[in-house]
């Protein structure tokens, strides 16, 4: 119920911006009707907030339309660390650099969970409850 009021909260934000601004909009409020149900499942598998999973997919994908998204199907900027799968290079903090490549957005929804899951930099967020998106952001 918290997760269908923050997803509400979230469009109805985005909706109300300006007139300038409403194409971009458009691309956000799509992008969370169409990956919103996939965050909700990885919320109930891995224990990650949905919100938190749609908000840094929306920033670091710029609502799926970056280059890495359209290339690469990366919607949240994984580099390669240790990768031995498909990768894609391009700029970053540094010329060149490597990212993980999916063959599609799910692929990277699912590494995105296992990423956060496994790396213990990120455990102790598991220990908040999946509502407290304040703290899953902080």
């Amino acid at each position: 119920m918290k997760l269908r009021f923050i997803i509400s909260l979230l469009a109805l934000t985005l909706s109300f911006s300006q007139l300038s601004a409403q194409r971009k909009n458009k691309a956000y409020l799509d992008y969370i009707e169409k990956y919103s149900s996939l965050a909700v499942k990885h919320q109930k598998q891995y224990g990650i907030p949905a919100s938190i999973t749609l908000a840094q997919g929306l920033l670091e994908s710029g609502a799926g339309r970056s280059e890495l998204a359209r290339m690469s199907n990366n919607h949240f900027g994984i580099k390669c660390h240790g990768w031995s799968k498909a990768t894609y290079y391009q700029d970053d903090d540094d010329v060149n650099e490597c990212f993980r490549a999916y063959n599609n957005a799910f692929e990277s929804y699912e590494d995105h969970s296992l990423f956060l899951k496994n790396n213990t930099r990120y455990s102790s967020l598991f220990s908040l409850n999946t509502d407290d998106y304040k703290g899953w952001a902080r």
